[in-house]
């Protein structure tokens, strides 16, 4: 037997990787499940982007190795799209680099600028590659605890000078996921004038910004004065055309810290299939006659969770974006306990708060990536 590394040694069991293995046993008793756990849009991919893809792949000159960066012609879509939906200007040459989906470059950006001992500002409740991909690098996460009281928005403050003097990366990402929050321009003035000041990196994960509703809009980090000098953004085509599987996104900023990620991702992987990236450089192109008709049925679905939990007495804000529900844990429950009660009593999968970090104990989070949802909060209220 082969002993791992305490990397991984030290590693917390993967959230949704835990919940699947729940789900297992839960099934082997005959119980009917309903999902709401991962964030996995259940819509088909368009099918216009398929068809280009089958295309795509048909052609032998994508066959062979594509760029480490990405293909110029979908990192100029990358550029184009920026500037059409957040009017901001990005150089496709060296400001956009190509993603094997937005999770891998952000798992590897600590990779290129954290040396061991150095801090890395974290949000909890957060996506967990956060604090792994700095534990991973050496790094040491400082908890930015995401409270109610601070509409789910780090309060910066707080953090002590000493660690702000050995920050090397600040991860924000609005619209939030778990939380549903959004961010305004203040917040993001605040925030760069502090990374300026303390000289480190801002890493804006914005793979939620075409899930929204009504008429709100999510706005860019990007677009506020100064952005470009000290960060860069992530983005994902994941959700914004249901394309979760296909594993393609893009960073885009700052040129230094598009170019560190591109050192680490040209010495750990090969690129993107170039067939994929076509079919990205499509959706792009095409995007909001693409990415409308699936907030069209995700706002349907928002407003329909809105009126169940209501109905059955839960206490949450009805989201502008993202297809999270952060909801409070019912009194006489811990977030652990409730979800496993839902999952164990009713067949119904939500996420404990707490799996997303200490500050998110009290809450469980729904997915709308399920259209079961009348179905699934009458299995929940009755289990109360």
């Amino acid at each position: 037997m082969f002993e791992v590394a305490e990397r991984i040694q030290n590693l917390p069991p993967y959230l949704f990787a835990e919940i699947d293995r729940l789900k297992a046993e839960v099934a082997k008793k005959g119980l009917d499940i309903i999902d709401l756990g991962v964030g996995d849009p259940d819509i088909p991919t368009p099918k216009e982007i398929i068809e280009v893809a089958k295309t795509a792949v048909e052609d032998s000159s994508n066959h062979q190795y594509p760029s480490y960066v990405g293909m110029f012609e979908f990192r100029e879509s990358c550029a184009n799209w920026y500037k059409t939906r957040f009017n901001v200007d990005i150089e496709p040459n060296d400001e956009v680099v190509s993603l094997i989906g937005s999770k891998e470059g952000i798992a590897h950006l600590p990779l290129a600028f954290v040396n061991p001992g150095d801090f890395v500002l974290v949000p909890a409740p957060g996506y967990p590659v956060y604090p792994v991909a700095t534990m991973f690098a050496g790094g040491n996460s400082y908890i930015m605890p995401l409270e109610e009281k601070n509409s789910f928005l780090p309060d910066i403050d707080k953090i002590p000078e000493d660690i702000l003097k050995k920050t090397k990366i600040m991860f924000i990402n609005y619209p939030n996921n778990p939380t549903a929050a959004t961010a305004d321009e203040g917040f993001y003035k605040k925030i760069i004038e502090l990374a300026k000041k303390y000289n480190f990196i801002i890493a804006s994960d914005n793979a939620y910004s075409e899930i929204y509703y009504g008429d709100y809009k999510p706005m860019s980090f990007l677009e506020v004065d100064g952005a470009k000098d000290v960060g860069v953004e992530f983005h994902s085509l994941s959700k914004t055309f249901d394309m979760t599987g296909w594993r393609i996104g893009f960073a885009l900023g700052n040129k230094d810290v598009v170019a560190g990620l591109g050192k680490v991702k040209t010495n750990i992987d090969s690129g993107i299939f170039q067939a994929i990236q076509v079919a990205g450089k499509y959706a792009l192109d095409n995007s909001e006659t693409l990415n409308k008709p699936i907030r069209k049925i995700f706002q349907e679905r928002r407003d329909q969770m809105a009126t169940a939990l209501e109905k059955a007495g839960f206490e949450f804000k009805t989201p502008k974006a993202t297809f999270y529900f952060w909801v409070k844990v019912p009194k006489g429950f811990t977030s652990a306990e409730f979800t496993k009660k839902m999952l164990e009593e009713k067949g119904i999968v939500v996420t404990p708060g707490n799996g997303f970090g200490a500050p998110g104990e009290g809450y469980f989070r729904i997915s709308i990536t399920n259209p079961r949802i009348k179905e699934a909060v009458e299995r929940i209220k009755s289990a109360l």
